[in-house]
């Protein structure tokens, strides 16, 4: 499964596809494919709905013996969204490639511009409702730890590319995600994981980012070492659309 994409330019991973990929690959947009339409709440990615996208992974031949690897070539930021989006629809049977494309080209393997035709496959999804928590679970988290997986400027509140308010979710600790990669790209290595997350090992763990995206790596990495962390799917997005106080707590409508 290719993942490359753009935030700055959303056509741009179709097009690098289109020039070229790894033989066989389907590709899958982030915002087309591994994410449903927003709305006024939910963030900027809310998840895909699970028949819709079971029945794409159905018509690219996948069923449950299928193993699935996905790449792309930004450090992981898509590729692990759509290994999250699997493990949490019950395909525990998903890697992503390390390195990504990059690295594969690099070492000089084949690569075509040839779309694979749809196959019939019977992906059947089966909800890992543990793995995903709303904003009424953060905002009434009893004694987990919550990630930011943003930039650290952005965690600060000091820039705001994207959203309309900057800062962050009260008592959130900051772990970038583009900190678990070395330089070209690849997982770093399980001793410098454990390191990375040596406070977090006996934790409950919740993860967001900006929209649910690139916290995925985050979680890809705690996995890594054997640690189930949970995604707040909506993010900061989702939180910053709801009125915040002062402190940034939000002001949730009372159901």
């Amino acid at each position: 499964m290719d993942c490359r994409f753009s935030l700055q330019q959303p056509n741009l991973g179709r097009q690098q596809y289109d020039l070229n990929h790894i033989p066989g690959a389907y590709y899958l947009d982030l915002n087309k494919d591994l994410a449903a339409p927003v709305h006024v709440h939910g963030g900027r990615h809310p998840l895909p709905d699970p028949q819709q996208f079971a029945t794409k992974l159905s018509n690219m031949g996948i069923t449950a013996e299928t193993q699935v690897v996905c790449y792309d070539d930004s450090h992981f930021a898509f590729a692990a969204r759509l290994w999250w989006l699997l493990q949490y629809l019950g395909h525990p049977k998903a890697a992503v490639l390390d390195g990504g494309f990059t690295s594969y080209q690099t070492a000089g393997y084949p690569v075509t511009e040839e779309v694979p035709p749809l196959r019939s496959g019977n992906f059947q999804p089966k909800i890992q409702a543990h793995r995903v928590v709303d904003i009424h679970a953060v905002a009434h988290r009893p004694h987990d730890v919550l990630i930011d997986s943003r930039d650290s400027d952005r965690y600060r509140g000091e820039r705001e590319p994207i959203d309309p308010i900057a800062g962050h979710i009260p008592g959130a600790v900051n772990y970038p995600w583009k900190a678990v990669t070395d330089e070209q790209g690849y997982l770093k290595s399980t001793q410098d994981l454990r390191k990375h997350w040596a406070d977090l090992e006996h934790s409950d763990t919740i993860v967001y980012c900006g929209s649910g995206v690139t916290a995925c790596v985050n979680l890809m990495a705690l996995a890594a070492i054997g640690i189930t962390g949970k995604l707040y799917a909506g993010s900061w997005s989702d939180w910053c659309s709801y009125p915040l106080d002062a402190n940034m707590n939000v002001q949730l409508p009372q159901s």
